[in-house]
């Protein structure tokens, strides 16, 4: 199959398709994502740091994320 063939697909797969291959993806790719920041976004993180930095306590935890996102793609 190829990427064209491949990509095509995606959009006719079930949401727990969807996430399965987003799992996949993400264990195929482990630390080699290789990309280079925009200014813009280099700026969101600074901010989102300094903002974690005078409240450290004020967010969700990658877990509770992940789970919420998890259930709106599955419902």
């Amino acid at each position: 199959m190829s990427k064209t063939e491949i990509i095509a697909e995606l959009p006719r797969l079930s949401a727990q398709e969807l996430s399965e291959v987003q799992a996949k993806l993400d264990e195929l790719a482990g630390d080699a994502w290789q990309g280079e920041l925009s200014d813009d976004d280099k700026n969101a993180l600074d901010a989102s740091i300094t903002a974690y930095q005078a409240s450290p306590h004020s967010g969700s935890s990658w877990d509770d994320v992940k789970a919420r996102i998890q259930a709106k793609l599955n419902s």
